[in-house]
């Protein structure tokens, strides 16, 4: 039977990519990809993951959430997070997500430091689809998950010699 993607086959490759070109393919998956699974710490210690749609600003990804939400309760016991993002998986080949740990902060929308993201957030979409005035920016606060290490899959790497698993750390 024929492969339709023989370099799949064999050895994984063990080449690393420069961090330019890994910095440009981590950033080129999370501008065009909008849904990341949250996965914090509950009371118990158990895991608790929730998918939240994102925006981003840079390796920072960030969302809306109420203070109430179990979530946001789970971050302010620990700010410790990993959030996963997936492009749509059609094959081995097309295999290309991103594991982001890192920790998380909350910001009030009348915080200063929340003016730059909240000029990043598409928010108005959001608004349009909820019925609510495009004259009234949200109010919310937003959660802003800033990762230390980033662990990017990209199967079609394999196809230049490159490992298909790559570490991103913070500088």
């Amino acid at each position: 039977m024929p492969l339709t993607n023989p370099w799949l086959a064999g050895p994984t490759p063990d080449g690393e990519l420069h961090r330019e070109h890994l910095e440009e393919r981590i950033l080129n998956l999370l501008s065009t990809q909008n849904v990341a699974v949250i996965a914090t710490v509950d009371p118990n210690g158990a895991p608790a993951a929730t998918p939240v749609r994102y925006c981003s600003l840079g390796f920072e990804i960030f969302y809306t959430s109420w203070n109430d939400s179990p979530k946001s309760g789970n971050l302010r016991r620990d700010s410790r997070v990993s959030a996963g993002i997936f492009a749509p998986l059609v094959g081995q080949a097309s295999s290309r997500g991103a594991q982001l740990f890192g920790t998380a902060r909350t910001l009030e929308r009348d915080d200063p430091e929340a003016d730059g993201y909240w000029e990043a957030f598409r928010w108005q979409s959001d608004h349009a689809e909820r019925g609510r005035s495009l004259n009234e920016p949200p109010t919310d606060p937003l959660t802003i998950i800033t990762p230390d290490r980033i662990l990017y899959t990209e199967h079609w790497l394999r196809r230049s010699g490159y490992k298909p698993r790559q570490t991103w750390r913070r500088s």
